[in-house]
């Protein structure tokens, strides 16, 4: 039994709370003979759930599934307690041989599933993936991804007005895979035809598609207009400019709004060089960039991070960070019966805060990942 903090609930806030736990679930009371760890003073908020992530620790999902593991661990210290691996664009047979290694860990519970960020992507906004391995989103290569995950594909990124677009689009709705729309060169009206063939996310909105304009108001407009879009953000203070976050906040919602990392390997590491694929990077000062061409590539943000600058920077309210950190990716994925919020029945998985929102213990799964750290 968790008790004093400021548990951050569905329904809003309680002061003063309290929170049971009963082996790997949450409960409506505290079991017999359970401990109780008085955690005043805190904030106790659900796991974070990261949609798009491509590394930490100094490993990527695109390596062995010891490499894997370690960037699953990485961000588990720093609350992310359900995460997608995000694979990065490179030779179909590669990614195909990936997706059955990450299948694997999906399988046992280490992550939710796959999601492959290319190559189905516009060369003209490839950001930090390699222009050569790029192809047209033909359904039926889409198709060799889906079936090499074996069930565990989540999450789709398509330039969707490249030849094959929409019909890949279709493809991965009816085969219940989120279809992202990202890395585009998309107009306002061929945004529109996709969102309408059942694309329902925006990768990393404003990043690697063209910028909002008055007269050609592009993918911005139309993935920020359409309610049945959920919006990547990126909240590392590089990415987007404080404005820019504020009006897709503020414009979307908070239901609409999913903060990620799109961390790469440096995520939870030191500066140096590091590999994205088969793309060289270079980390000074926290920011990733290509070595070739400066591209801004992935990013080291951790989630809580992310959470800590949305309401000490942003000024957004608490529990539409919770929101947005939690409850609606856990949705997206299928998977709000289980865990995105702190409720009776649901995975033991929270993250607790001190005052100033600095990360103090994770638990998953009933399971102290950070053990609290209390004065």
């Amino acid at each position: 039994m968790l008790t004093g903090a400021r548990v951050v609930l569905p329904t809003g806030t309680v002061e003063n709370g309290r929170l049971a736990i009963d082996g790997t679930r949450i409960a409506a009371s505290a079991p017999a003979g359970a401990e109780v760890l008085d955690v005043t003073g805190h904030w106790l908020v659900p796991g974070f759930v990261d949609l798009h992530n491509h590394g930490g620790g100094g490993a990527s999902f695109a390596g062995t599934a010891e490499q894997a593991m370690t960037a699953v661990r990485t961000h588990r210290l720093h609350g992310t307690t359900t995460l997608v691996a995000s694979t990065v664009t490179d030779e179909m047979d590669l990614l195909v041989r990936q997706a059955g290694l990450l299948s694997e860990l999906a399988e046992q519970g280490e992550i939710a599933g796959i999601h492959f960020e290319g190559p189905f992507i516009s060369p003209c906004r490839k950001g930090a993936h390699s222009e050569s391995l790029l192809r047209d989103p033909d359904p039926a290569e889409v198709r060799k991804l889906i079936d090499a995950a074996r069930g565990h594909a989540k999450m789709v990124t398509l330039a969707t007005e490249l030849p094959g677009g929409i019909d890949s689009v279709r493809l991965l709705a009816e085969h219940g895979v989120i279809a992202a729309i990202g890395h585009t060169d998309a107009s306002y009206e061929q945004t529109a035809e996709a969102i309408d063939a059942g694309a329902t996310v925006a990768t990393h909105l404003f990043n690697a598609m063209p910028a909002l304009g008055h007269r050609a108001p592009g993918p911005i407009a139309a993935l920020l207009q359409d309610e049945r879009v959920t919006v990547e953000l990126i909240n590392d203070g590089v990415h987007l400019h404080p404005a820019a976050l504020e009006l897709a906040f503020r414009h979307a919602g908070a239901d609409r709004v999913a903060f990620i990392t799109d961390a790469m390997d440096a995520a939870g590491s030191a500066d140096g060089r590091y590999l994205l694929g088969p793309l060289e990077v270079e980390v000074s000062e926290g920011v990733a960039r290509l070595v070739e061409g400066g591209s801004i590539a992935g990013s080291t943000l951790t989630l809580d991070r992310a959470f800590r600058r949305a309401v000490t920077v942003d000024k957004l309210p608490v529990e539409d960070v919770v929101t947005a950190l939690s409850a609606n990716p856990a949705r997206l994925l299928g998977l709000d019966d289980r865990i995105g919020s702190l409720e009776p029945g649901k995975d033991a998985d929270l993250v607790l805060l001190d005052a100033d929102f600095a990360l103090k213990g994770v638990m998953r799964r009933g399971e102290w990942v950070v053990a609290p750290q209390l004065p």
